[in-house]
C-alpha cells in the first residue's frame, strides 16, 4: 500500500512539472520570440538610411500661424443650390510658401460644436513656380445637403511649421 501512496505522490509532482512547462510553452515562450523578431525587424528597417523612428513628428510649441491675406479662395457663391457642387481653387500668394499640403474642410455652423461635413487633403502642392491655383492636376467637388457652412482652406509647409489659412461661410439652398 505505501508503494501505491509513493506512486500517486510521483505522479501528482509530474503533473504540476507538466503544467508549469506547458504553461511557458503556451504563455511566456510566445512573448519572448515575438519581441526578439520584432527587434531584428525594427533594427533591419531602421538600417535604411532614409529611416528613422521618430515617435512625435510635429512640433508644436514653435507653429507659427499666419492667417489670411495671402491665402484666398477662389470659386466660391454666397450662395448655392443643393444639387450645385461646390467648386473652389485656393491661391497663394506668400513668398515664404512654395509646396506644401493642402487640406480644406466644410464644417456646419449651425450646430454647435461647429461638424465637419467633408475634408478634403492634397499633398505635395509645389505652387510657387508658376503661379499655379491649388489643388493642382486635381479638382475640390463637393455636393452637400442645405444649411450654413463654413469653408476651410490649410495649407501647410513640409515641416508642419507654418500654416497659411482661409475661411469664408456660405448658405446651401
Amino acid at each position: 500500500m505505501s508503494l501505491l501512496n509513493r506512486y500517486k505522490g510521483i505522479s501528482a509532482v509530474k503533473f504540476e512539472l507538466a503544467v508549469r512547462n506547458i504553461a511557458f510553452v503556451v504563455f511566456l515562450f510566445p512573448v519572448v520570440i515575438s519581441i526578439f523578431f520584432g527587434s531584428i525587424v525594427l533594427g533591419e528597417v531602421l538600417k535604411s538610411p532614409e529611416r528613422d523612428l521618430d515617435m512625435w513628428p510635429f512640433e508644436f510649441s514653435d507653429k507659427i500661424i499666419v492667417s489670411s491675406g495671402t491665402i484666398t479662395i477662389i470659386g466660391l457663391d454666397d450662395e448655392l443650390l443643393k444639387s450645385q457642387p461646390i467648386k473652389i481653387t485656393v491661391s497663394v500668394s506668400d513668398p515664404i510658401f512654395d509646396c506644401g499640403d493642402l487640406y480644406i474642410t466644410i464644417y456646419d455652423i449651425s450646430k454647435t460644436p461647429k461638424e465637419v461635413v467633408t475634408q478634403s487633403a492634397f499633398f505635395g502642392q509645389c505652387y510657387e513656380k508658376n503661379n499655379l491655383v491649388m489643388p493642382i492636376d486635381d479638382e475640390f467637388s463637393e455636393i452637400i445637403d442645405s444649411g450654413q457652412y463654413e469653408i476651410v482652406a490649410e495649407i501647410n509647409d513640409k515641416e508642419f511649421k507654418k500654416t497659411l489659412t482661409a475661411s469664408e461661410t456660405f448658405i446651401v439652398k
